[in-house]
């Protein structure tokens, strides 16, 4: 079965969290392993993301780019941040690929 499961940009940040690339990993690392078990059940798995409060943080920023090369910085950032944390819980043993 191919099972697709959504992380939005809070996903990656808990309430009260600082927005630091530290806090950012550690909160996809705990996503990546429940992500690992659909896999390890022997399903497919698709995983889209969010990326509010990123782009948020970075359009809020002193001379920022437009909306749309910020929309493709951060969701480029938060698609291989998922990336790596997956290859990393399943032991690099299957590819993970980002879109």
């Amino acid at each position: 079965m191919r099972v697709v499961a959504a992380l939005g940009g809070n996903a990656m940040l808990r309430r009260g969290e600082a927005m630091t690339p530290v806090a950012q990993r550690h909160n996809v690392e705990t996503a990546a392993v429940a992500l690992a078990r659909i896999l390890g059940a022997g399903h497919q798995l698709v995983v889209t993301h969010g990326n509010g409060p990123q782009v948020g943080l970075l359009a809020m920023q002193p001379g920022a780019w437009p909306l749309d090369l910020l929309g493709a910085q951060t969701e480029g950032m938060i698609g291989y941040v998922i990336e790596q944390a997956l290859e990393s819980v399943l032991r690099h043993d299957r590819p993970v690929v980002t879109l």
